[in-house]
């Protein structure tokens, strides 16, 4: 006899595909959402970790920041104690020229003439005075030139301040200069 199967195969072949199908999409669906999960924490760990480093390399940015803030103001520091250093030994090396200047005045000084003031500003010397004639205020100028410490002395004034003893009352001018090292150790004493 011949067998006839009733039952709805096609149903039942079509369920089971449909099953299969479901089971393959929410499987595929999940994975999908782990896929998705772990790569959200991936991300997010590698963004922290990132920002960690971020930090640390704007922490030690700081830090160098305020070590060239501490250079620059030690440089500061240093300049300016150069410069005071240099005024310093300037003014060593000028205390020794006064003295030769005021020996130099007194070496050129030619009886008859007196001074009454003297003033320095800068490297200019300032000569107020007086003399027993006009000769003698000449023979100051010309011994004021000779000199090794002075130089172009410029009469800026002369009157006579009485008949009757002919003195003249004088004003002028003169450069203070320093004479070569060479000048100096062939004239003997600086």
């Amino acid at each position: 006899m011949a067998r006839i199967n009733l039952l709805p195969w096609r149903e039942q072949l079509r369920e089971e595909r449909k099953k299969r199908f479901l089971v393959i999409m929410g499987g595929m669906l999940a994975l999908s959402a782990a896929i998705l999960f772990l790569s959200g924490k991936y991300l997010t760990a590698t963004i922290e970790h990132q920002d960690a480093r971020n930090a640390y390399i704007q922490g030690e940015i700081a830090v160098l920041d305020a070590r060239i803030k501490e250079i620059s103001e030690l440089r500061t520091r240093r300049q300016q104690l150069l410069e005071r250093m240099k005024i310093i030994q300037d003014l060593q090396g000028n205390r020794p020229v006064i003295g030769h200047v005021f020996d130099q005045l007194v070496r050129t000084l030619p009886d008859g003439v007196y001074f009454n003031s003297l003033s320095m500003q800068g490297d200019t010397l300032a000569i107020v005075g007086e003399a027993d004639s006009n000769n003698r205020v000449s023979n100051l100028m010309r011994n004021l030139d000779a000199s090794d410490w002075l130089a172009s002395p410029s009469l800026t004034e002369v009157k006579a301040l009485s008949t009757a003893e002919q003195t003249n009352s004088f004003q002028m001018t003169v450069k203070q200069t320093k004479p070569d090292a060479a000048v100096t150790v062939q004239g003997g004493k600086p």
